[in-house]
């Protein structure tokens, strides 16, 4: 039986393959068995009725629904990418990768056919719309801004704090979550080769040079 798979619209920082297989996978390395083995399909899509803001003193957005009665709210689009493939332990990921600031919704996108992440393109905005999660900002909105974030800026000037050697905070609760939950199933109780009893044992040896044994 196929594992069931699910949807989701990105317009921040998931934006960039990278990042998204980072998350969800460990790895932003293509070459990574594990990053090839999980491709995604990965569409452009918009959002209607919602804004993008920046998040003060932030790398990434959030976005908000539009007042219905806002004259303007037939206007209010965001575009990201429509993401299928996801498995429930990447939801899983993902919601830790956002923490308690956003909640994951189910929301109704236009898939593009032609178009790119930034603007309009050949087909302009035809295309399926679908079913998908997103997430949206349930903190203070007085901590956005009003200026719509932009992709290209991000990928220019901080990508690398993401996807380099300097952007592996960024995942440390992802990280520490999957490293308890694997903790959890290791049938050794830690006495594996990657063990936590394993890695003590081994640091105490070094240490007085008197070898021990693990049962």
């Amino acid at each position: 039986m196929a594992t069931p798979t699910h949807s989701a619209f990105f317009y921040g920082t998931l934006m960039a393959p990278q990042v998204l297989h980072r998350v969800c996978h460990g790895s932003t390395s293509p070459s990574n068995p594990i990053y090839a083995a999980h491709q995604f399909k990965i569409s452009p899509a918009i959002l209607h009725n919602y804004r993008r803001h920046r998040v003060r003193h932030a790398d990434y957005p959030a976005i908000l629904p539009v007042n219905p009665t806002d004259p303007d709210s037939n206007q209010a689009t965001v575009r990201g990418t429509y993401v299928t493939g996801l498995t429930a332990t990447d939801l899983w990921r993902l919601d830790i990768f956002e923490g308690s600031e956003y909640r994951r919704e189910r929301v109704r996108v236009r898939v593009l056919a032609q178009a790119n992440l930034t603007g309009s393109g050949e087909g302009g905005e035809k295309g399926e719309e679908v079913d998908a999660e997103t997430y949206v900002w349930i903190a203070d909105p007085q901590d956005l801004d009003e200026r719509e974030w932009d992709f290209s800026e991000f990928q220019r000037e901080k990508m690398r704090f993401w996807v380099g050697s300097e952007g592996a905070g960024e995942y440390a609760e992802v990280d520490d979550a999957v490293a308890s939950a694997e903790q959890q199933r290791d049938g050794t109780g830690g006495r594996g080769a990657n063990g936590h009893i394993s890695m003590a044992l081994a640091e105490e040896q070094g240490k007085d040079g008197v070898k021990k044994d693990v049962v």
